[in-house]
């Protein structure tokens, strides 16, 4: 019997992290989020981003991404401002509601990652940030 390949492996990893990350959230009280709306806060950790360049690190049109990020304004999570460094430019940002899931996702991931033990997480955190550092990231 061959191998599972470490690309399939890592992505239902991905998977069950974010599966449990949205139950958790609910069950402290949030809206159900959808797999495709949690993966924006992830892009969203700076803060904030042009809905063009979310699109493009998400990898879906403008227009997916544009109904995506209604859904999350809609819900209150986010809200798309102007752009003071670009006339005309927007930015997708945080709302207060929107800091306080983030926040809450935060502790629930760490939380998570308590499942593999403190020295089995640095070791895997180590090994992807240095693909990510090699150019997959």
């Amino acid at each position: 019997m061959s191998e599972v390949p470490l690309a399939l492996l890592l992505l239902r990893a991905s998977r069950w992290f974010d599966a449990r990350l949205l139950e958790r959230l609910r069950f402290r009280g949030w809206p159900a989020l959808s797999p495709a709306q949690s993966l924006v806060f992830a892009h969203l950790s700076e803060g904030h981003l042009a809905p063009a360049q979310l699109a493009r690190r998400l990898g879906t049109s403008r227009q997916a991404t544009h109904q995506l990020l209604q859904g999350l304004v809609e819900m209150g999570l986010l809200e798309i401002a102007a752009d003071p460094a670009r006339r005309g430019g927007r930015l997708v940002v945080l709302t207060p509601a929107g800091h306080g899931i983030a926040r809450d996702a935060a502790a629930v991931l760490a939380d998570l990652e308590t499942t593999f033990g403190a020295d089995r997480s640095r070791q895997l955190r180590a090994l992807l940030e240095d693909t990510a550092g090699a150019g997959g990231g």
